[in-house]
């Protein structure tokens, strides 16, 4: 990640490896950016500092703003109901990303790749909610179970006790 390397290192350095990771031209970034391709070759060589204008405009198309999203760590049968939708929150459109998970350690795994994937907030089961909201530092909300989901898993065990 470009916005990362160059506190890492230099920028020439972080944005020579930056393009050679994306098989990407000085040219090719002059012309997605919008900056003079005579600007980008005196950066790269190191004649010039480069301005913080500059260094916007090159991680922007480096690492274009990917869309906010809530997470949702959830078995994948619930994620599959829940694929595409979006929430408006102060005028903000959120998309729901899941984040599938089947036990407890696969539970807080999901909940640090959320938030290191830019996770707005994360809903998870309530056993889970009080763990996860030690481990990260974005809001924590839990999934409520209805009562009608009790009752119809209440029908499913009375199936098969009777079965």
């Amino acid at each position: 990640m470009l916005s990362k390397r160059i506190f890492e290192t230099d920028f020439r350095t972080a944005l020579d490896e930056e393009l050679r990771r994306r098989d990407m031209t000085i040219r090719e970034l002059a012309d997605r950016s919008d900056i003079p391709l005579a600007t980008l070759y005196k950066i790269s060589s190191g004649e010039v500092d480069v301005r913080l204008s500059t260094v916007k405009k090159i991680v922007a198309v480096l690492e274009p703003e990917l869309p906010a999203f809530v997470a949702v760590i959830a078995a994948k049968f619930l994620l599959d109901e829940l694929e595409g939708h979006e929430i408006l929150i102060q005028g903000k459109s959120y998309r729901l990303r899941g984040y599938t998970a089947n036990s407890i350690e696969e539970c807080i795994i999901a909940s640090v790749m959320a938030e290191k994937d830019g996770a707005a907030g994360i809903i998870c089961a309530p056993v889970l909610a009080s763990m996860v909201e030690k481990i990260v530092d974005v809001p924590v909300a839990i999934m409520k179970p209805k009562a009608s989901t009790v009752l119809d898993a209440l029908d499913v065990v009375a199936r098969r006790i009777g079965a």
